[in-house]
């Protein structure tokens, strides 16, 4: 399992850092917003605890090579703006999930297709990827939106996948593969 090197990430409006203890309040904040979770696979956050429990996760997979999550913050600093992820890596298949997720008052900006970019380019050059993978709720217009203009293609449907407070949804199964990926030798921003 390779360690994850090369962090944090820039791109031109941000900085891709670990998570930290002193993202516990930003990492709440945008957890517990009903407007965030709305189509996450569990309900909104109610306590901090949770977040905690993220932050001590996320510096002991990163240490093993499990997951990788980065914090978007602005580069003159300023509370954490989002997270974007790498998860449920098989190395032997060269293959990984990809999650984000944004706060609410940084919608609409192009942060996260920016993030993103940046991202998936760690995972195709420095981490040799060969795909990847996302999940999301077919509902979330603007998840598929972000998904399609960095290339990914839907390749799959799943039927009352998730259960959150009583509430079935479907997934959307999304797929990305390296030699799909234009930006992956040119650039680790995007505009």
């Amino acid at each position: 399992m390779p360690t994850f090197d090369k962090l944090p990430l820039r791109t031109d409006r941000l900085l891709m850092r670990p998570l930290r203890p002193d993202d516990l309040e930003a990492i709440y904040a945008i957890f517990s917003d009903p407007l965030v979770m709305k189509y996450w696979s569990s309900p909104p956050w109610n306590s901090t605890a949770q977040a905690e429990a993220m932050i001590a996760r996320d510096v002991k997979s990163m240490d093993t090579g499990e997951q990788l999550r980065l914090g978007l913050t602005l580069p003159e600093g300023g509370a954490l703006l989002g997270v974007c992820t790498l998860f449920s890596f098989n190395w032997d298949c060269r293959r990984a999930e990809i999650g984000y997720s944004l706060a609410s008052f940084a919608w609409g900006k192009g942060l996260m297709h920016e993030a993103l970019t940046a991202l998936i380019n760690y995972g195709f050059t420095t981490l040799n990827l060969n795909r990847l993978e996302a999940d999301i709720d077919p509902k979330n217009l603007a998840s598929a939106n972000v998904l399609e203009r960095l290339g990914f293609t839907q390749e799959g449907f799943l039927r009352e996948r998730w259960i959150v407070a009583g509430e079935v949804s479907d997934t959307a199964l999304y797929g990305l593969l390296q030699r799909e990926w234009p930006l992956a030798v040119t650039s680790t921003s995007s505009h």
